[in-house]
């Protein structure tokens, strides 16, 4: 194994051990920890990791394995069961956000086309911080935390068709000024084969690879059964890289293949031990994205558009739970929960960049500024927990009927 790549690990590991049990210590998410160790070994704090390649990778490995956790949790039989939450005020949230962002940025001189793509991007929240914090509350019987899961299951289901729809919104040339021809049929072949795949996968996974899931696991070797779970995501990223798309894509995928098994939970008792520790090398790379010499050269701008961001879906998601008659304490801490960037927009605004549909300097600069929107969010919690909730008071609200 290559010096540097043990390095790279052995620094990332001290900097867990270091800084994540101090942000404890100080009643703070444990979230905030990994970002700032990302922070502090990457190329803008220390410069322990300060290799593009290093960097890249350890990131590409962070975000494959995140999206291979929250596709696992993504269950057809949870989405059908909260069907209401998840059309009234999951779609909602979803719609009703990317159409201000679009607008917005529309507002500010970008082309229709690229607007689209920001708005959908920007609309999606992050799961992993949301998803952790509310199992490390116990709040998801709350109000809260039904209303946050049925927003994160449209946004994640949503990634399939966004993505199937930035080939037809890319640019001749890969330049904004020059908007490609929508009948294209070299977009739509790609917009079709992430359609086709996606289908593929299902029928995969419900006819062909339960049955082999079912004969390994009755080997009782559990080893071979995580063997062959990580085969399926390394199949399905190589799948993606084939017809050139994201291999995080494709471990989503395999996620969701999974999450439809009877065997979910035998998978997710192996990998137990391991998710603390991927979600935190996720926010590791996640910190060490953070390109501040984007953020010295346009600050403003940046500061402005991280603050804007968390407004709108802040807004849109207090007002769509006042609709839905949560208490004001569940109504404040949902839209700080959901209010910044997610990491799909990594994925995203990564395809956006190669098919043409984003410059680079513009790709730089939204992916600054979702990190920072992702580095602020456990601040915002904290803020509410001693600020907001000891005066208006919170309520653990039983779960309602969502059928």
């Amino acid at each position: 194994m290559d010096t540097d790549l043990l390095f790279a690990i052995f620094v990332l590991l001290a900097a867990i051990v270091a800084l994540v049990p101090l942000s404890r210590l100080f009643g703070l998410s444990t979230i905030l920890g990994y970002l700032a160790a990302g922070i502090l070994v990457g190329p803008y704090g220390l410069r322990l990791i300060s290799d593009t390649d290093t960097i890249r990778h350890v990131a590409e490995f962070g975000v494959v394995m995140m999206l291979f956790l929250v596709g696992l949790e993504l269950q057809p039989a949870e989405i059908w069961r909260m069907r209401n939450k998840v059309m009234g005020l999951g779609l909602s949230q979803f719609v009703l956000t990317a159409l201000i962002i679009a607008a917005l940025a529309h507002q500010v001189g970008l082309s229709w086309q690229v607007a689209t793509i920001i708005g959908l991007t920007l609309s999606m929240s992050s799961t992993a911080i949301a998803l952790q914090t509310i199992a490390q509350r116990s709040i998801m019987q709350t109000d809260a935390g039904r209303g946050g899961l049925a927003i994160l299951l449209v946004q994640d289901i949503a990634v399939i068709p966004v993505l199937a729809a930035i080939p037809l919104l890319s640019f001749s040339g890969g330049t904004p000024d020059v908007p490609a021809n929508i009948w294209d049929p070299a977009q739509w072949r790609v917009a079709a084969e992430i359609v086709a795949v996606f289908v593929l996968t299902i029928l995969a996974g419900r006819y062909l690879v339960r049955p082999v899931l079912r004969f390994v696991a009755e080997t009782g070797v559990r080893e071979a059964f995580t063997a062959l779970a990580l085969a399926l995501v390394v199949g399905a990223s190589v799948l993606m890289m084939y017809i050139g798309l994201s291999p995080a894509l494709g471990a989503f995928m395999g996620g969701v293949l999974l999450a439809d098994s009877e065997y979910r939970h035998e998978l997710e008792g192996t990998l137990e031990p391991f998710k603390g520790l991927l979600l935190g090398l996720f926010f590791i790379s996640v910190g060490m994205s953070i390109a501040f010499s984007v953020l010295f050269a346009h600050p403003i701008e940046i500061i402005g558009v991280v603050l804007g961001l968390m407004a709108v879906k802040g807004l849109v998601l207090y007002a769509l739970a006042t609709v839905f008659r949560m208490h004001l304490a569940d109504r404040i801490f949902l839209a700080i929960l959901l209010c910044q960037g997610g990491e799909f927009a990594f994925l995203v605004l990564q395809f956006a960049r190669d098919q043409g549909s984003l410059v680079q300097s513009n790709y730089e600069f939204l992916i600054v500024a979702v990190a920072l929107s992702m580095l602020l969010t456990p601040l915002l919690i904290f803020a509410f927990d001693k600020l907001v909730a000891p005066r208006i008071g919170t309520r653990s609200v039983p779960r309602t009927p969502d059928t």
